[in-house]
């Protein structure tokens, strides 16, 4: 059962190896307000990975086969990736710095963090169809039981998790050499990023329309 999570582990620092729109909205979430806002975004992100691990052990995977489903995916995804990304992109900065030299802001409610994370990675198809992908594989090891399975999943969404927090961590650590003209270039560039998988999603949506 060991290998079972260790094998989950690794599968888990591949994950963090892909970088997606999630990785720039929490490292931006990290500069702007504070690792603990992070923390909450990163169980948002979570609990999105793990409906998606739930969906798709449970035999759902049937749904992806049908092109209609997989628009639908694309075009709500692509339609909220657009909207994060147009309004980080036009988000203004605030010259108050605080005491550690970082621009000073009303921190959101913690809630809005979590369903961010949680829309931003559950809206994303290509996530649904990795977990999938991960879902077959799983399945084709015959020597795995339940037990193995739960461990493979718990040590690949903790891996993921960990990593989004050190990511998120250092990306506070360093927020005291950020001068609010950084951020506002960061914003806009966040914001471009989100945009630019926003339409990649539609256009993905698209292609499946047709």
């Amino acid at each position: 059962m060991g290998f079972s999570l260790v094998e989950g582990i690794g599968m888990g620092l591949v994950l963090c190896l892909i970088i997606g729109p999630v990785f720039f909205a929490l490292i931006q979430n990290s500069i702007e307000y504070g690792f603990r806002h992070s923390v909450v975004m990163a169980l948002g992100i979570l609990v999105s990975d793990s409906i998606y691990v739930v969906i798709s052990h449970f035999g759902v995977s049937y749904l992806t086969h049908n092109p209609s489903f997989k628009a639908g995916l694309g075009y709500v995804g692509g339609a909220i990736m657009i909207g994060f990304g147009l309004a980080s992109f036009f988000k203004k900065t605030f010259n108050r710095p605080n005491s550690g030299g970082v621009l000073a802001k009303d921190p959101p409610r913690r809630m809005k963090g979590f369903l961010k994370g949680l829309s931003l990675n559950g809206v994303n198809p290509f996530v649904l169809l990795f977990w999938i992908s991960i879902a077959g594989m799983v399945q084709l090891k015959k020597r795995y039981s339940e037990g193995d399975r739960l461990l493979f999943y718990g040590g690949m969404l903790l891996t993921v998790f960990s990593t989004d927090l050190l990511k998120a961590y250092i990306a506070k650590r360093l927020s005291k050499f950020i001068t609010p003209i950084f951020m506002l270039y960061m914003n806009r560039a966040v914001g471009v990023i989100l945009v630019v998988f926003g339409i990649r999603l539609l256009w993905y949506a698209v292609s499946k329309s047709w």
